[in-house]
């Protein structure tokens, strides 16, 4: 969830970061940092909530650890970033101030404001630091679209709506009811034109 690069004819690294005020959010690609956007909205946090819930029961009998931002994620001394949720496996990545190395899974949600950013820099800097799987949610229209990394680059594996049942690839036996995730009021204003056997419909009578 970042926004505008502080300075592109600057480079900083990951001394720089940890030297930073600790009130403020960063990013870094590549060197060039990106500062953080505003706090996320209701709807964003509700989701995080949501999921993070589901992860932490699933994995609760697994080698695997869950973590929400803010929770720093070193990629290299020039790549640090702060994804909404990440799962790791490998117990000697998980540093007391950070994780050190590439999450098992990363999950984004996306904003009108972020989501070039996220399907663009951040997710060309996961397949190359080898993140197993990817999902970029969208709160609305009602989306998950998974990503799994198929050399050094991501294929689209599925994407899922708000009456499916999610299942992770690089998990299978992680499944979540995403009506359960995506449980939240639509208003009229931002209702998306639907269609239903040829007929457009704004989905005043379907299920949001």
């Amino acid at each position: 969830m970042s926004e505008a690069a502080l300075a592109c004819d600057e480079y900083f690294t990951w001394d720089n970061y940890r030297k930073w005020p600790d009130n403020e959010r960063w990013e870094i690609i590549g060197g060039e940092a990106f500062s953080m956007a505003p706090a996320p909205s209701t709807r964003h946090q509700k989701i995080a909530a949501r999921l993070t819930r589901f992860l932490e029961e699933h994995f609760e009998k697994h080698p695997c650890d869950v973590y929400i931002a803010p929770t720093d994620v070193k990629l290299s001394e020039d790549d640090v970033v702060q994804p909404d949720l990440l799962v790791v496996c490998e117990e000697d990545k998980v540093k007391e101030t950070h994780i050190e190395g590439a999450p098992a899974l990363i999950i984004e949600i996306l904003s009108p404001s972020t989501a070039f950013y996220d399907r663009s820099r951040k997710l060309s800097l996961y397949a190359e630091n080898g993140v197993a799987e990817v999902w970029l949610v969208t709160p609305y229209p009602h989306a998950v679209e998974i990503f799994v990394l198929d050399g050094k680059s991501y294929r689209l594996a599925v994407v899922y709506g708000r009456d499916d049942k999610l299942e992770s690839r690089l998990f299978p036996e992680l499944t979540i009811d995403l009506d359960k995730i995506f449980d939240f009021p639509i208003a009229d204003s931002e209702r998306i034109m639907l269609i239903k056997e040829g007929r457009p419909s704004y989905g005043k009578n379907a299920k949001d």
